[in-house]
């Protein structure tokens, strides 16, 4: 007898709600391999995970199922809830209580029972019951086979999750000015407003009222569903790109299945950047984390909008502050602390791929005068005398602030101008501040911060609006100066900057820019210098000899990994930013992507393998590439590879398709709003194969020149 197993949960793009359904299930196919009919029983058994110390909980009954469930409290309603398990098999039987006893008793007696062959059967007990058990009687005769489905659901109406301070009153958006804190204003159905006053309660509580209904529908749709995810896989895994690549994204797509990504009760995004074994890593959707994510955007596009809105409504100011960490029930949230430079710069950029991505220009009418308002907000702040460079102290995806003019946060700056500029020219507004901030900025980026090899920083105190960094440092995150670090203040300067470091993120913005579908926000010949240079220095293949004092367990020993950052000509500080020495998986998938796009594939797979390599399954879970966290979001950089590769690039405003290969013939997955399929490139000749929806196409151009196309 030979058993195989596939394990699914519906993962169809385009098709957020069927895609969040809190289901999965395990085939099992049992295949007779040898001369005589065999008699059999399949068995699942499980403890109650649903019961707690304090709470027994019981096990409910189900049809050819059993449903693990524990009960809520007066004062602790957020305990309750049912997880069904159950199959679609009518001879099932059912064994709703373990026997009942101390140390292993349950365990030892529900062995007995698989081990013998038995089928045994009980009814529900009101309490205590430690765990159940399902039987299947199956016969099989000789070269046939039989699958079985078990099929999960479950049902947590209610947490007890409140994040986030609330806004004061004069913090709250104004709709007269612009901006707006109502679902209803940005195209979202209108939601009870006392759900923002309680806790967090999940999408699906509000589209089903128990676990039966759910466990009903699970059952009911469950063939269309699973074909319909199978059309995804297939297509996704026909990509003829290489097999790290595929591999790399697939695996990171376990992400958007994890608890790191949560659907609130009106259907909105909101999202941890990890997740720990009971809690979430750092909280609100983290503007500068989430910057890296670009599955999200193309699978689930309509997804990614309800982030941009929280961004620029509930998480924004009538001032263009932006709460970098949205609030849970999403709300108008507190601004005490700083805005993220990369954060709400790579937000205005996302919110121009956004517009290309659907198409909806009124999406794009509505959004654009906070858009605009984030954009001044953050040239007064952080460019006041606008030179077209972030100077003033900015906080970033490190923790910390950066000093004076720095590549990275400088390069987010003029990606968010271009992107600016573009939106305003569709909104009819005069952008000619913006261009010539830009102009000044990307001058300035292209002869002040790059040594002939790679961009940098020029750590600056003196000349700005900002208070000394002593002062500054009240508001920062583990920043306050000890005697010790005045001591390396009047020597070195601020904590926590890498001045003539060379940054892996050093051209960042550049990168983001491009996967939003814009052109290189300044010269593209240096950008490709920046990134060879982070390849030569920051690939390390064994980092026996490299000291971290931080977090090595990401990358360590014998293994390789790209550094965040490395001093090559030297100047590195006592205190470099936080992080600088440990190894990120998120950043070695956007460089690769980058150095792809640039045309050094070779150096971008060298990256990928290596990073790979330690998530092959021997020490490192191959589908969980932490971070601060399990399944840390930052990861989902990887999908930017289909593009860094191919160039493919979907605009909905045009109903063009962008190609622009970077390793000759090809087949790749494509994903947009309202369809999915394949991309081939054979002879430089393009065809699409749309196996999902539509994907409405009036123009291709490949390498810049428009061709004809081939649909199937």
């Amino acid at each position: 007898l030979t058993v195989e197993i596939t394990g699914w949960s519906p993962f169809i793009p385009g098709d957020a709600d069927n895609s969040s359904l809190p289901v999965g299930a395990f085939e099992y196919k049992f295949k007779n391999t040898g001369n005589s009919e065999l008699e059999a029983v399949f068995s699942f058994n499980a403890r109650n995970f649903f019961r707690t110390q304090d709470n027994p909980g019981s096990i409910k009954g189900l049809k050819n199922g059993f449903i693990l469930s524990q009960n809520g409290t007066e004062k602790q309603p957020h305990l309750a809830g049912d997880f069904a398990i159950f199959t679609e098999e009518p001879d099932t039987a059912v064994d709703y209580c373990w026997f009942r006893g101390g140390w292993f008793d349950p365990l030892t007696i529900a062995w007995e029972t698989v081990r013998s062959g038995n089928i045994k059967s009980g009814e529900p007990v009101e309490s205590g019951a430690p765990g159940a058990s399902l039987f299947v009687p199956f016969k099989i005769k000789s070269g046939e086979e039989r699958i079985i489905k078990l099929l999960m659901t479950w049902y947590v109406p209610l947490s007890d999750i409140r994040i986030g301070g609330d806004a004061q009153s004069n913090e709250k958006c104004d709709p007269a000015s612009g901006c707006c804190n109502k679902a209803s204003d940005i195209g979202l159905e209108e939601d009870d407003p006392a759900y923002a006053s309680g806790s967090y309660k999940p999408w699906y509580s509000k589209k089903f009222k128990d676990v039966f209904e759910v466990a009903a529908f699970w059952t009911s749709h469950y063939e269309d569903l699973r074909h319909n995810s199978s059309l995804f896989s297939d297509a996704f895994f026909s990509s003829s790109l290489p097999p790290e690549v595929i591999e790399a994204i697939a695996a990171n797509l376990t992400i958007l299945k994890s608890p790191t990504v949560m659907r609130q009760y009106d259907g909105r995004l909101w999202n941890y950047e990890g997740c720990g074994d009971t809690w979430g890593c750092c909280h609100g959707s983290c503007t500068h984390v989430w910057n890296y994510a670009q599955a999200i955007p193309h699978l689930f596009p309509a997804l990614e909008r309800t982030l941009r809105q929280t961004e620029f409504c509930e998480s924004q100011n009538e001032a263009g502050h932006q709460t970098f960490r949205s609030a849970l029930p999403i709300r108008p949230v507190d601004h005490n602390f700083y805005a993220a430079a990369d954060g709400q710069l790579g937000g205005i950029m996302k919110a121009y791929r956004e517009w290309r991505i659907s198409g909806d220009n009124e999406w794009l009418r509505k959004m654009y005068p906070m858009l605009k308002q984030s954009m001044d907000y953050c040239i007064l702040t952080w460019d006041p005398r606008k030179k077209g460079v972030v100077e003033e102290p900015h906080h970033n995806t490190y923790d910390i602030e950066f000093w004076g003019p720095d590549a990275l946060c400088t390069g987010f700056y003029l990606g968010a101008l271009n992107a600016i500029m573009k939106m305003g020219d569709f909104a009819g507004d005069d952008v000619t501040d913006y261009r010539e901030i830009y102009e000044k900025g990307r001058k300035f980026m292209e002869s002040e911060l790059f040594n002939g090899e790679y961009f940098f920083q020029k750590i600056q105190v003196t000349g700005l609006n900002a208070p000394n960094p002593i002062e500054a440092s009240e508001k920062s995150i583990g920043g306050e100066y000890s005697d010790e670090a005045r001591a390396l203040l009047g020597k070195e300067g601020p904590k926590y900057q890498y001045g003539t470091g060379c940054l892996s993120d050093g051209v960042l913005g550049a990168w983001i820019a491009r996967m939003c579908g814009m052109e290189d926000p300044w010269d593209a010949g240096k950008i490709g210098s920046h990134l060879i240079s982070v390849h030569k220095y920051n690939l390390k293949n064994n980092l026996s000899d490299h000291a971290n004092p931080q977090r090595p367990a990401y990358a360590m020993g014998d293994e390789g990994g790209l550094l965040l950052c490395s001093w090559p000509k030297g100047g590195k500080l006592s205190l470099p930013f936080v992080y600088s020495d440990e190894v990120w998986t998120g950043i070695e998938y956007q460089v690769a992507s980058h150095l792809m796009l640039m045309g050094q594939v070779d150096l971008g797979l060298e990256i990928v393998r290596t990073c790979r390599d330690r998530y092959d399954g021997r020490v490192r879970n191959p589908f969980n590439e932490y971070e601060c966290g399990h399944w840390y979001a930052r990861a989902l950089s990887s999908y930017g590879m289909l593009q860094g590769l191919t160039g493919i690039r979907y605009d909905s405003v045009e109903k063009a398709l962008y190609i622009d290969s970077r390793v000759g013939d090809f087949t790749v997955f494509i994903s947009v709003e309202t369809g999915f399929g394949t991309v081939s490139l054979s002879d430089g000749k393009p065809s699409v194969n749309t196996v999902h929806g539509k994907i409405e196409i009036e123009k291709v151009l490949v390498s810049g020149k428009e061709v004809e196309l081939n649909i199937s």
